[in-house]
């Protein structure tokens, strides 16, 4: 007898369990999801502001190369012959 009181207590408590879920889990991810678009609207609003008034912002410049012909070798000047 106490198996099936027990049997009887677990199904109702996992029973229980599953309607809170079915209840509160909609509204967890409801909650998540305009969180998430909260903060993406958030990113891009701040990546589309930064220049407002038409200014170009650079963010590498490449290192200006020095003069090649110190580090090319000797030149030899030739004459083609026809």
């Amino acid at each position: 007898m106490a198996i099936l009181k027990f049997l009887f207590i677990t199904i109702c408590i996992l029973w229980l369990i599953k309607m809170i879920a079915r209840v509160l889990l909609p509204i967890a991810f409801q909650k998540m999801m305009t969180k998430a678009q909260n903060q993406a609207n958030q990113r891009y609003q701040q990546q589309h502001n930064q220049n407002p008034d038409g200014r170009i912002r650079v963010d590498y410049m490449p290192p200006k190369e020095k003069n090649r012909g110190d580090q090319a070798g000797d030149f030899v000047e030739y004459e083609e012959i026809k």
